[in-house]
């Protein structure tokens, strides 16, 4: 029994041992490793030169309206549409008094995917060109798409279908969303594709989507690290060169795969975005203010009118006047008070300390412009 007692204070010895040592483990994967919510993909930060959609539109006329459709003489080009298109069946109506509602002008706009290929579909949208007071209902007529270089690379044509709904009477109407603007998914039959062989390149060229020197020089370091040589160089803040390593030769798919899933914690300038128009400010985590005093308050005067009916004695001969009663207020603010913003203020500081102020996104937006022009903000302003 002592034997086996020994034993059994031995092992429960070394349990203790190795989950101390498992623990010790632990608290220095979690003190070595970096935050990975800092760190993003290569795929995420940076797009293939090349690799990219191409932007088609179209003209075209749509059917089977409910009378919502365009006003022919108010739209001489449906008009002269719906004539060609007749003309092209086999139908005159040249000098013919058409006064349908049923037809409309559309534009027709698609991106079309990189690599595409014939045959294969895509989404179109639709958009009334002229008068047309709703889509519900249409079928879009055979559409050709072209590029930018004028060519067809797609032919639309089907149902729409439309988010939004117009209803009227006499003397009411309601809307509800955009009844002029529909969707036909896979709508567009790609015809000709765009001339691109990837494989062929013999360098790749990866274009930082916010460009930044920093972030350019991490993503070629970590390119560099990961193929074992000094095939990435960046070239300037918004690319990065990488030459093909001789582990891939003729094989840029499987590159690109391995490069995107890299992880590069991305830099950023010290930027504030402002939108007047709703108030709206945006400040970056690298924000710091030098040491500065803040003050805010307004004279505001308040004039309110609350007239008092005037009633005569009863059997008199006094008349019912409307007596005008007058009430001003003046707010001079005297509660808010100076306040000194320490040297160097994180974000997290100086958004807690304008809020002790009082102060509102209003207001917030002149005393950022304020602080900026005296030289205490280091961060750029963006009004947008």
């Amino acid at each position: 029994m002592q034997m086996g007692n020994g034993l059994i204070e031995r092992l429960g010895g070394l349990r203790d041992l190795v989950l101390a040592a498992s623990l010790a483990a632990i608290g220095i994967a979690l003190v070595a490793t970096p935050d990975a919510k800092a760190l993003s993909r290569i795929k995420d930060l940076a797009a293939v030169e090349g690799v990219r959609e191409n932007q088609l539109v179209g003209y075209g006329l749509v059917t089977g309206l409910s009378g919502t459709g365009d006003t022919l003489n108010n739209c001489p080009m449906t008009r002269q549409s719906m004539q060609a298109m007749m003309e092209r069946l086999g139908v005159n109506t040249r000098g013919a008094n058409i006064r349908t509602a049923n037809i409309a002008a559309v534009m027709v706009t698609a991106n079309l995917p990189a690599f595409s290929t014939q045959g294969t579909r895509l989404d179109v949208t639709v958009s009334a060109l002229c008068d047309s007071k709703s889509l519900q209902g249409a079928t879009l007529l055979a559409t050709p798409l072209l590029g930018a270089d004028g060519e067809v690379y797609a032919v639309a044509q089907g149902s729409l279908a439309i988010s939004g709904f117009s209803a009227e009477g006499e003397a009411a109407k309601v809307t509800r969303g955009v009844p002029t603007v529909g969707r036909i998914a896979n709508g567009a039959l790609i015809e000709r594709e765009v001339d691109f062989h990837l494989n062929k390149l013999q360098n790749l060229r990866l274009a930082l989507r916010n460009p930044d020197l920093t972030t350019a020089r991490r993503i070629a370091a970590a390119i560099n690290d990961f193929l074992g040589a000094d095939s990435a160089e960046p070239t300037d803040p918004s690319t990065v060169v990488v030459n093909i390593p001789k582990a891939f030769p003729g094989n840029m798919v499987r590159l690109l795969t391995e490069v995107e899933q890299l992880r590069v914690e991305p830099d950023q300038r010290a930027r504030v975005m402002i939108d007047e128009r709703s108030g709206i400010i945006v400040m970056g985590k690298d924000v710091r203010v030098s040491q500065v005093a803040v003050a805010q308050g307004n004279l505001t005067v308040t004039i309110t009118e609350q007239p008092e009916v005037s009633q005569p004695e009863p059997f008199s001969r006094g008349q019912t006047v409307v007596v005008p009663r007058t009430g001003v207020r003046v707010d001079t603010d005297d509660k808010k008070k100076l306040a000194i913003v320490r040297d160097s203020v994180s974000l997290r500081e100086l958004v807690d300390g304008l809020n002790a102020l009082g102060v509102g996104p209003r207001d917030l937006i002149s005393i950022l412009q304020a602080i900026k022009a005296a030289g205490a903000l280091q961060a750029e302003i963006e009004v947008m």
